[in-house]
């Protein structure tokens, strides 16, 4: 009787990795928002690749930005972007960007996230005072970061075709 229920039970295991934990392209793609989609292939402006090397690497940044982190940036600045992986939530942000305001925006709200991290880091420090050289790594790491999108601003516009230079 028992071996009766674990078999069954066994087989209503498989049955639903198989359904609802199939990789296979023609399933569930509906169902894996991690498993990308036509415009997860579309091309993204040339600092995208970079920002998103140094922003999503909490070893180079300083801070961890959570999918949900990147959802919030995006509503912020009125976009409205699927929860997927760090990388293709970040690289769905910056996708059709053209305007320079629309960066600004877009860092400004990325610039409130990591100094809420530099908030916390310096918080901890005080009150751990053994770690605070570990915290005043990760915010030393965090302003560089916060200066880079400066950088990226900057060579956006000199890049930008449709870009006025009478209008600077």
């Amino acid at each position: 009787m028992m071996n009766e229920d674990l078999s069954d039970l066994r087989a209503e295991f498989d049955k639903f990795v198989k359904d609802k934990c199939s990789l296979e392209p023609d399933q569930n793609q509906g169902q894996n928002p991690d498993i990308g989609d036509k415009e997860d292939e579309e091309p993204v402006p040339q600092f995208v690749d970079a920002l998103t090397e140094k922003l999503l690497a909490p070893a180079v940044s300083g801070v961890y930005l959570s999918r949900l982190d990147i959802k919030r940036v995006a509503e912020a600045i009125d976009e409205s972007i699927p929860i997927k992986e760090r990388l293709k939530m970040v690289r769905a942000l910056f996708r059709h960007t053209t305007k320079k305001e629309y960066l600004e925006g877009a860092f400004a709200e990325i610039k409130k996230h990591i100094d809420g991290r530099i908030l916390i880091y310096t918080e901890l420090s005080e009150a751990f005072p053994a770690s605070k050289v570990h915290f005043d790594e990760h915010i030393s790491k965090a302003e560089k970061t916060k200066k880079m999108f400066k950088t990226i601003v900057d060579d956006f516009e000199e890049i930008e075709p449709t870009s006025d230079p009478l209008m600077v």
